[in-house]
């Protein structure tokens, strides 16, 4: 039912119950039955409209990832992507037009996995890897006290148990499409069910899970559509800049990342989706001059083909 389906989609992205029954919990809200929402839920995976139901983990408080860029020859290009993409910890790359043309985020267990895949996916291709960790996520009206400045959320990483490494390593694959999900995965595990359950709470509650519920797969757009504006901000304005620019409505993302000098001074980064390049050009130009970046110098880079897209594996 597409109405069913809308409204899955839509309401249920986050705050999904972490409760024995919670497909019940669901029907209940939504005035259907439960076989009703398992089976539309089933369709839509089946369709490719959504990859899992579960957990969405908070970057760097699990495990460590970065995004990360390489400068390669543009006939060499297919064969470096696809061997780039052959790493468990890719989980997506793309090219941009650029010099640095192929970008890729690593996604590891600890800094130290991290560090060693970098340095053995460097060696694989043959050339250098620039890593761009993240420092802070500009997201609309979240952070900004009454000077504008965000305010950077907690960033520590969490460290795992045993019982935690497993979990994290199920959660990964999603809840299972059945009445009592939570007690299938509490089996997996070796636990009781309740264990689990109060795991999981804990987990959101300390923002080690970001959110929790159905996670969409996102639609690619095709290229010229999709494009990266970086810009040297002086640090002293970035936040109230990132901020900014995160309550725009042409803004899909926006981050505070690490420069890596000489070669790439950039530490603002924002994502822009459109229809076209020239409106998004348009739209770049038009922020520059309203908001006052256009001071500083900046690139744009434009998306073009896409080698992988996966989900992020920590384990």
């Amino acid at each position: 039912d597409d109405v069913l389906g809308l409204r899955l989609l839509n309401e249920f992205q986050q705050g999904f119950p972490v409760c024995p029954a919670p497909f019940a919990v669901l029907a209940s809200r939504l005035g259907v039955g439960e076989g009703a929402v398992l089976a539309c839920l089933e369709r839509l995976r089946r369709e490719g409209q959504i990859a899992r139901v579960g957990a969405v983990f908070a970057p760097k408080r699990i495990g460590a990832s970065t995004l990360a860029a390489m400068a390669v020859p543009p006939e060499a290009l297919e064969t470096v992507a696809h061997a780039v993409s052959r790493f468990p910890e890719v989980n997506h790359n793309y090219e941009r037009e650029h010099r640095y043309n192929l970008w890729f985020v690593v996604t590891a267990g600890s800094p130290g996995r991290l560090q060693a895949t970098l340095s053995a996916i460097a060696k694989t291709a043959g050339y250098p890897v620039t890593a761009l960790s993240m420092l802070k996520e500009f997201q609309p009206g979240d952070g900004l006290d009454r000077g504008g400045r965000v305010v950077p959320g907690e960033t520590g990483m969490t460290r795992l148990d045993e019982v935690g490494r497993r979990l994290l390593m199920i959660l990964q694959e999603g809840l299972p499409l059945f009445i009592r999900p939570y007690s299938i995965l509490a089996s997996r595990l070796g636990c009781d069910e309740d264990e689990l359950l109060e795991r999981i709470r804990c987990w959101i509650a300390e923002g080690v899970v970001k959110r929790f519920g159905i996670v969409v797969r996102r639609q690619t757009p095709d290229a010229g559509d999709n494009a990266l504006w970086v810009k040297d901000v002086p640090d002293n304005l970035l936040g109230r800049l990132g901020g900014a620019l995160a309550n725009e409505a042409t803004v899909a993302l926006c981050y505070e990342r690490a420069r890596s000098l000489p070669d790439w001074p950039y530490n603002l980064y924002c994502i822009l989706r459109g229809p076209s390049r020239d409106g998004l050009l348009a739209t770049i130009a038009e922020l520059g001059e309203r908001l006052g970046l256009a001071a500083y110098a900046g690139e744009v880079l434009f998306s073009a083909q896409r080698f992988k897209r996966d989900g992020v594996q920590y384990a």
